[in-house]
């Protein structure tokens, strides 16, 4: 009982230590750096954790980040495990609130540009990364899982990042918003299952057609089954939900579907931030998402913040000196990569040169999903503490560098797309 205190108390000092310092350095970031607030809460993840001030010993609570847990058949993670899924609560509000707030019209009007802009989004990169890991001498040839690992880790768009800025700015709701959202979950739909296959080849040595297609299935078809059936059931759970007269019946209850399709999601081989976003888009066209607006504010201000503090502590710079140079040309065409895989085919379909930019920048962050795809790597056996830190390497210049150039491309207020609007609908 004495050692389970122990452990609350050490919890709750933790989380007061990581709410002061994102809301700090989200100060300090957004007033005086003119940057995003989460680009400052990364930044402290950095500075507090295990791998910096976190493992420096205080008086009477000795080193505040110091513990790392063997997380049995996943990698080992620099914070505690308690810790680790607070902050993955916070992941599933970020994005349940992203698909409330996601006009559920203009999702759909722009499912195809967001198809399109994934595909280019996922193949681009993947090709560059598998490439580049074996001109380096890292694989042995294309066919090697280490390749194609690192080539799956360049797929990767942190939708958690991208949410957060565009509702920042509050373009959110915009033609190339919700295409870069849509984009965004699809990514990580092909990124996954790319992941599931590499791993899946390393295990056995051979994987086949039909495995293939069995991960692709149960994967992409969870996925479109689950929106299906949340826009189908939306209205009456809305319904449901608004006959409640408990004070924050509603709130807790939509909650309750947003972990449960998060949950789900997992199960199922899936992020469980695409379930909560999913679920959260189901909602969003209904009466609830009005109502939860206010009191969902509130929790995701208190949440949110700790989720990406906690990316920012699996950081370890010091582990990336050996691997400078790779990791910066990895990095450049990781930019390429997504900049022209994704902005490029936005050209096609209605968006102009202006709106195209946003996108590929919108997709470029790879934050907490390449970081957990990279310490999959490390964990199966597929990538070595150097090609690791190449894959950090990248995510911390990728996830630095797109708020702000995002926020800046929307800041002239003129439009994305082509001078006749109906251009990208009629291409819907």
């Amino acid at each position: 009982m004495e050692h389970g205190t122990e452990e609350i108390t050490r919890l709750v000092i933790q989380l007061a230590a990581i709410l002061i310092a994102a809301k700090l350095f989200g100060e300090l970031f957004q007033r005086f750096l003119k940057l995003p607030a989460v680009l400052g809460e990364l930044a402290a993840g950095i500075l507090i954790g295990p791998f910096a001030l976190g493992a420096v010993e205080f008086p009477v609570i000795g080193a505040l980040f110091d513990h790392v847990p063997d997380f049995s058949g996943g990698f080992e993670i620099p914070v505690s495990e308690p810790l680790w899924a607070i902050s993955q609560v916070g992941s599933i509000v970020l994005l349940f609130m992203a698909g409330l707030e996601t006009d559920l019209r203009q999702f759909l009007r722009y499912s195809k540009q967001a198809t399109l802009v994934a595909t280019g989004g996922v193949v681009l990169p993947f090709v560059f990364g598998v490439a580049l890991t074996v001109i380096f001498g890292y694989a042995d040839g294309i066919g090697d899982a280490r390749a194609l690992f690192i080539g799956a880790v360049l797929t990767a768009t942190s939708i958690g990042i991208t949410v957060r800025v565009l509702g920042d700015i509050g373009k959110l709701g915009t033609p190339e918003g919700v295409t870069i959202l849509g984009a965004a979950v699809l990514d990580d739909v092909i990124g996954i299952l790319i992941l599931t296959v590499v791993v899946g080849l390393e295990a056995s040595g051979q994987i086949s057609a039909g495995s293939i297609g069995f991960v692709a299935i149960k994967t992409i078809g969870f996925w479109l089954t689950l929106t299906g059936i949340g826009i189908l059931l939306s209205r009456r759970i809305s319904d449901l939900l608004s006959k409640f007269q408990v004070s924050g019946a509603a709130l807790a209850l939509a909650l309750a579907f947003a972990f449960l399709a998060a949950g789900l999601a997992e199960s199922f081989g899936l992020a469980m931030i695409i379930g909560a976003f999913s679920i959260g888009l189901a909602l969003s066209d209904t009466d609830l998402a009005q109502t939860l607006e206010e009191p969902l504010g509130a929790v995701y201000t208190a949440l949110v913040p700790i989720f990406f503090v906690v990316m920012g502590m699996l950081v370890d710079l010091g582990s990336l000196s050996g691997v400078i140079g790779f990791g910066a040309l990895l990095t450049v065409f990781a930019v390429v990569g997504k900049v022209l895989g994704s902005g490029g085919p936005a050209l096609l379909v209605g968006f102009n040169l202006r709106g195209s930019w946003r996108i590929g920048i919108g997709m470029l962050p790879r934050g907490e999903v390449a970081l957990i795809m990279g310490g999959i790597g490390v964990s199966s056996g597929i990538l070595d503490s150097e090609l690791y830190g190449v894959a950090i390497i990248m995510t911390i210049v990728t996830t630095a560098l797109a708020p702000p150039v995002l926020s800046a491309s929307f800041s002239s207020g003129e439009t994305g797309i082509r001078k006749n609007p109906e251009n990208v609908e009629n291409d819907a």
